[in-house]
């Protein structure tokens, strides 16, 4: 249940980071500021959105590595589970055949078949 959480979580802060860093404007978009285009930034402050946008877009990066560490515990976890039951961590056929006991089908070789059902070549 928690891990279903946190990659939900996980999931979301990773598009918000995508989002945050498309919504940045980059270091040649103040050169517009100088002829009046730096008027629309003021409900963010004299700053402009820059320092608040890098802040948000930092502290949803380290959630997401928080999370990141989460999910690898997690998965760490289940892998120490699965071999403590005793399922093998052989392929999924290996170990079906090995539980149900499925019998191996045996293909007859050229050299076990009789000598006139072998095709002659010309």
């Amino acid at each position: 249940m928690i891990e279903t959480l946190v990659l939900i979580v996980h999931v979301l802060l990773a598009a918000a980071i995508i989002a945050l860093v498309l919504l940045q404007q980059g270091k040649g978009a103040e050169a517009g500021a100088s002829f009046g285009g730096g008027a629309s930034q003021t409900v963010f402050g004299s700053t402009g959105s820059g320092s608040f946008m890098v802040k948000i877009t930092a502290l949803a990066a380290a959630i997401l590595f928080s999370t990141s560490f989460a999910l690898a515990y997690f998965a760490k976890e289940r892998a120490a589970n699965v071999t403590e039951v005793g399922i093998p961590s052989a392929s999924v056929i290996e170990s079906a055949a090995e539980r149900n006991q499925l019998p191996v089908l045996e293909v007859p070789r050229s050299a076990d078949l009789p000598s006139s059902d072998m095709p002659q070549a010309d």
